[in-house]
């Protein structure tokens, strides 16, 4: 079989990618490193793994692996995106129209702490918690300890890590990658004198399993989920009832032998090279049906994925691989300054980032934008699970926060780098996601609250649980989350302009969503519409008893979320020809009695309706700037009182605050043309966080690059590459505006390729010295893009679909030029 290093050839055989397809040679002075070779995209270990967070991610979209990369042992901790807890659940509480009216009389009357407590019992039932597979186990211990020349990679490049040391004379390697075309996590060892390669290998789980050696000498582990979504120690019954799972380990050897002596391990002896070939898969048959009654049995499906295999070498597993993983990766390529020198590259990750304050590394940001889109192509492909609170990677049977999605940011962050950084097809997931939210929503709605439409709240899980969950008002009560959803649908609308899409999955699903707000809207005592009962996400407020409240009347999340819904289904219904319907009639109706956005007597954006004190002005969330970022209906040109007053919330909230809010926090200074301000948070992400005293931090990076709430939540990692985007790329139906927020001292020249924008619209962008010096635009079809804008210049414009338009630092057009196919 084939070693990686020597496959470099296949990479020129793949579909080309678009943006080197619209101008092959399109001039970039920076596109290669100094030996004019791909610059590299390397997270770099010097040791191996101390902690989890020192373990290198791969993954498939639904098959993951943290690869430690030890040396006398080897782990590779082992996800698979179906292992959940629990069942589907009934999301409806009949006492809860009673409540819901008890809380709202108490609102109206100005008792907010007595709502809040009151609001309760509004809650529901536990979500479930997402479950880790299994560790795949090697030891080495037979071959020595003393190790030399230890060098640990991920390469984002090839989506391959590899570990690489010596042992006396003897060089060893292992290469990890896990294939989406194959459904598996491949591990190759070899070593460049034969005959010395040995170890055991086992598989095992923390779960209730078993695990034994089949006929054809393969490891099979079999195990099952628990029941129940409570976190204390399941019974011996719960523990058998869940998700049922099973993973199949098989060997290729080149010479050697291979042994089992108990029937659960494996022992390699005196191999050449060997080759491991895991795949897992489970029972769960979608989030309407129970476990007891699924009719998939994951052992088969398992063997089924190895049969596909058989006649492929290793070699050719790896190239369906590459093409298959670089047909999207490659399709965005970023450069921030000069290539790398050879010295920082071969430097440790860690190291990187602890001198980043000093040295400002821009290659290290370039890393960190990719590793997002890495991460993301590995954790939510077609036909997949959402990526989770931590992707597909998890350690924990109890991870924190039950690794659950969260639909008051943490979800959605997940996505925001989907279309702007040219990986649609990973959104796929989402929205067959919001369709299954959409059925248990409905329930929730009718029975909950005694409306049409749907409604999910603040957290979720493979069940599609759409009920508020367990616990304080604070975070729990929460209907906003579905309708923030749906905002995704429309913005894959205007970036890829698919009415097929629009009329068969996104307009059922607003429509749905927007039936719901117009019912839970009522009219006020000042003759607006409102919500109540209304928070915003997990932020409290002092009430005018002096008592700790969270639950009041219209915050300005809910209103601007249901801003762009409204607006959203009325652009949709103009396309679709549903103008005419009742509910878009309703809609327009209700959009003009909104209350609007209110400006509190600090200049700062009022977070409620009324204004509040604020027990914690430097909270994490941001959610009344929603409006600016991710939303529309905040603007620099439409409401520039408004952008004061965003940039005044920005200043009190402060710096201080975990990943997902320091990304958050930049993508918003960068919708304000801000560069100083959004490369600020830029900077302030890179803090190298220690596992060991990881309470001591807020916010900051692991040495593999996961983003620290802390502890690791991913959103942030995806949250960072949509940030850098929207300093590079801003766009509306209407207008593309070209480095909106680049920081020109820090970064003074780069180039950009493959960035998509509204209108189906993908942009090449060079500059040199701080200033636009080339921009190549084209679309693959017919688009709204009336104006292209550089700093303060404007210039109109009128793209033909299939076609390349060149322009120059001063937006005059250079020169147009068919797409090439």
């Amino acid at each position: 079989m084939a070693n990686p290093e020597q496959d470099s050839d296949w990479v020129w055989v793949q579909t080309p990618r678009e943006s080197d397809t619209a101008c092959p040679h399109w001039p970039c002075e920076l596109d290669s490193d100094e030996s004019g070779s791909k610059r590299p995209l390397k997270v770099v270990f010097s040791e191996p793994a101390k902690y989890w967070t020192d373990a290198a991610p791969i993954g498939n979209g639904s098959l993951g692996a943290m690869v430690w990369g030890g040396v006398t042992t080897e782990k590779l901790q082992l996800n698979h995106d179906t292992l959940w807890t629990g069942e589907p659940g009934n999301y409806t509480n009949t006492s809860a129209p009673t409540v819901l009216s008890k809380v709202r009389k108490l609102v109206d009357s100005g008792q907010y702490s007595q709502a809040t407590a009151a609001a309760f019992d509004l809650s529901g039932e536990h979500s479930a918690i997402y479950q880790p597979l299994g560790d795949l186990d090697l030891d080495f211990t037979e071959l020595g300890e003393s190790y030399t020349s230890y060098k640990r990679e991920l390469d984002l490049n090839t989506a391959c890590v590899t570990v690489s040391y010596n042992m006396g004379d003897v060089q060893y390697t292992r290469q990890h990658f896990s294939s989406n075309p194959h459904q598996l996590i491949i591990t190759k060892f070899s070593a460049n004198k034969p005959s010395s390669v040995s170890f055991v290998v086992s598989l095992t789980s923390q779960l209730h399993h078993t695990v034994s050696i089949n006929s054809s000498n393969q490891i099979v582990l079999e195990g099952t989920c628990p029941s129940s979504n409570e976190t204390a120690p399941a019974s011996d019954v719960d523990k058998q009832a869940g998700i049922k799972f099973s993973a199949i380990l098989c060997l290729q050897v080149s010479n050697g032998t291979v042994k089992s002596s108990d029937g659960k391990t494996l022992k390699v002896n005196n191999a050449d090279w060997v080759v491991l070939v895991l795949t897992a898969a489970s029972s769960f048959a979608g989030p309407f049906v129970r476990p007891a009654n699924s009719k998939v049995d994951p052992q088969s499906v398992a063997l089924r994925t190895l049969d596909k295999i058989k006649g492929l070498s290793y070699s050719d597993i790896y190239q369906y691989h590459l093409d298959d993983y670089k047909n999207l990766f490659q399709r965005v390529t970023l450069q921030l300054g000069d290539a790398v020198s050879a010295v920082t590259a071969s430097k440790s990750t860690a190291d990187r980032i602890k001198s980043f304050k000093d040295d400002e590394d821009p290659s290290l940001v370039e890393l960190l934008f990719h590793y997002g889109r890495y991460l993301l192509i590995s954790s939510s492909r077609p036909g997949t699970q959402i990526s989770n609170l931590q992707g597909i990677w998890s350690k924990d049977i109890a991870p924190a926060w039950d690794a659950a999605p969260h639909l008051n940011i943490n979800l959605q962050m997940n996505y925001w780098p989907a279309l702007p950084c040219n990986l649609s097809e990973c959104q796929e997931p989402l929205f067959d996601f919001i369709s299954s939210l959409s059925v248990n929503g409905s329930k929730t709605a009718k029975i909950n609250y005694e409306v049409n439409g749907w409604v999910a709240h603040q957290v979720t899980d493979i069940w599609a649980k759409t009920s508020p969950d367990r616990g304080d008002p604070l975070w729990a009560l929460w209907p906003m989350g579905g309708a923030w959803l749906c905002t995704h649908l429309w913005e894959h609308y205007s970036y890829t302009l698919d009415k097929s899409f629009l009329e068969n999955t996104a307009y059922p699903l607003l429509e749905g969503s927007a039936s719901f707000l117009l019912d839970w809207l009522i009219t006020g005592s000042n003759g607006y519409l409102e919500t109540n009962p209304s928070t915003s996400p997990e932020h409290s407020f002092i009430a005018p008893d002096g008592k700790n409240a969270s639950v009041s009347y219209s915050t300005t999340m809910d209103m601007a979320i249901i801003r762009e819904i409204f607006v959203s289904v009325i652009s949709a219904a103009e396309i679709l020809g549903k103008s005419q319907t009742d509910l878009v009639a309703k809609i327009k109706t209700a959009l003009a009695k909104l209350p609007p956005y209110k400006i509190a007597r600090d200049g700062t954006v009022m977070e409620w309706a009324l204004d509040f004190q604020d027990p914690e002005i430097h909270h994490r969330h941001v959610s009344h700037l929603f409006g600016l970022f991710p939303g529309h209906t905040i603007t620099p040109e439409k409401t520039p009182d408004l952008c004061k007053a965003v940039a005044n919330s920005l200043y009190k909230r402060g710096v201080e605050g975990p990943g997902w809010s320091t990304v958050w926090k930049m993508a918003l200074w960068a919708r304000l043309r801000s560069s100083e301000h959004a490369y600020a948070m830029v900077k302030h992400l890179f803090d190298l966080v220690d596992p060991a005293h990881e309470s001591d931090y807020e916010g900051g990076l692991y040495s593999n690059l996961f983003t620290a709430h802390p502890p690791f939540q991913i959103d942030a990692n995806y949250g960072f590459s949509a940030g850098i985007a929207e300093i590079l790329v801003q766009s509306t139906e209407q207008e593309l505006h070209l480095l909106p927020a680049l920081p020109r001292e820090k970064w003074p020249n780069g180039c950009v390729k493959g960035l998509k924008a509204r209108g189906r619209v993908t942009v090449n962008i060079c500059w040199k010295k701080g200033q636009l010096h080339e921009a190549l635009v084209w679309c693959s079809g017919q688009n709204n893009i009336e104006r292209l804008k550089y700093r303060e210049q404007v210039a109109t414009v009128s793209l033909l679909g299939g076609k390349v338009y060149r322009f120059g630092g001063d937006l005059k057009c250079l020169k147009i030029w068919p797409l090439r196919k």
